[in-house]
C-alpha cells in the first residue's frame, strides 16, 4: 500500500512539473539572444526645395524653423535643398528626387502642368496677405515714365521662370508696343534673384527692372532708400505666395501629416515661434485652381506652360 501511494505521489509530481519544463523550454527557444536585437529602421527623410528669389544664405536660414517644425511633427528628417537657378527645380524634382519644394507662382503653376505636383499650403503674411504681384520699377530720377522712355535703357529681369520677373514685363511690352524688347533696350539680363533686381536698380547698373512686391518692401523695411529712390511703374494681376507643393505619389499619410502640421501651426507655441521666425502668421489651404491668375497671364503673351523650355538668355 505504502509503495502504491509513494508511486502514485511520483505520477503527480512529475505532471505538475512536465508543463512547466516544456514551457521553460519553449521561452528559451523563443527569446532572441540581446545582442542579436534588431535595430530601429532609419528615419524617414523628407527633401524639400527652395527657389532662390533672394540670397541662398537668407532663404535657408529664413525656411529652417519651418523644416525643424516638420521635422518635430512627422518624426522624418526634413531637409532643404537651396536651388541656384529657378528652373532647376523642375529637374531636381526628377534627377535629385525632391518630395516637395516652396514654388514660386511661375515655377508652381509649371510643376503642376509638367509635373503634377500637388499644393498644399501657403504662408499668410501680416494683414491676412497669401498672395504677391509683381512690379515694374525705375529711379525716380531716371525721369522713366512710359514704354517710350525705357527705349534705349537697361533692364534686369529675375529669370524666365518667374511671375514678377519674367511674365509681367513680357506682357507690359506687348501691351505697350514693343515687340522685340531685345532691340527696344540697349541692354537686358537677368539677375538670377528678386533681391538682386531690385538691388542693381537701385545702385544704378540697371536702368528699370522687375521684381515681386513681397521683396520689395521686406528689403525695404532694412533700406528705406528702396522706397525713396524708387518708382513703380506697373503691376500684374495677384498670384499665390510661395506655396509647398509635394510629388503626386508622396505616401498620403506622409502628405496628411505634412498639410495638417503646416495649417495647425498657429494653433500651439512651437508653431508661433516657428512663424515668427520664417515672418508669416499661419499657413492656408492652396490648390492648382488658385494657379488660375498665373496660367491665364502666360495665355494672354502666348505662353504654353505645357510646353514651356526654360531657358535663359
Amino acid at each position: 500500500m505504502r509503495l502504491f501511494l509513494a508511486r502514485h505521489a511520483r505520477r503527480i509530481l512529475l505532471s505538475c512539473l512536465f508543463p512547466l519544463v516544456l514551457a521553460g523550454c519553449g521561452d528559451g527557444q523563443n527569446e532572441a539572444p540581446a545582442s542579436k536585437t534588431p535595430s530601429p529602421p532609419p528615419a524617414t527623410r523628407i527633401v524639400i526645395g527652395l527657389i532662390p528669389e533672394m540670397d541662398i544664405f537668407v532663404q535657408k536660414k529664413r525656411y529652417a524653423p519651418i523644416a525643424s517644425y516638420l521635422s518635430q511633427k512627422t518624426g522624418a528628417v526634413v531637409e532643404l535643398k537651396i536651388l541656384s537657378r529657378y528652373g532647376n527645380i523642375l529637374d531636381n524634382f526628377q534627377i535629385e528626387g525632391l518630395d516637395g519644394a516652396f514654388f514660386g507662382s511661375f515655377t508652381g503653376a509649371l510643376a503642376i502642368k509638367k509635373l503634377g505636383v500637388e499644393p498644399v499650403a501657403r504662408p499668410e503674411y501680416e494683414g491676412g496677405v497669401s498672395t504677391y504681384h509683381g512690379m515694374v520699377f525705375a529711379r525716380k530720377d531716371s525721369g522713366i515714365k512710359t514704354a517710350r522712355d525705357m527705349r534705349g535703357k537697361v533692364f534686369v529681369f529675375v529669370d524666365k521662370a518667374t511671375t514678377a520677373g519674367w511674365l509681367l514685363p513680357l506682357y507690359f511690352f506687348r501691351t505697350h508696343g514693343i515687340a522685340d524688347y531685345r532691340s527696344w533696350f540697349k541692354e537686358s539680363y537677368f539677375s538670377g534673384t528678386h533681391e538682386d533686381a531690385i538691388q542693381d536698380v537701385l545702385e544704378g547698373k540697371a536702368d528699370l527692372g522687375a521684381a515681386k512686391d513681397l521683396v520689395f518692401y521686406r528689403l525695404a523695411k532694412e533700406n528705406p532708400r528702396i522706397t525713396a529712390e524708387l518708382e513703380i511703374l506697373a503691376t500684374s494681376p495677384k498670384v499665390p505666395a510661395n506655396t509647398l507643393s509635394v510629388r503626386h505619389d508622396l505616401d498620403p499619410a506622409l502628405k496628411t501629416i505634412i498639410t495638417n502640421s503646416l495649417l495647425s501651426m498657429d494653433q500651439d507655441a512651437e508653431g508661433r515661434r516657428a512663424l515668427a521666425q520664417f515672418g508669416a502668421s499661419r499657413f492656408i489651404a492652396t490648390a492648382a485652381q488658385d494657379y488660375g491668375p498665373v496660367i491665364e497671364y502666360a495665355e494672354r503673351i502666348g505662353l504654353n506652360l505645357a510646353t514651356y523650355e526654360y531657358v535663359n538668355d
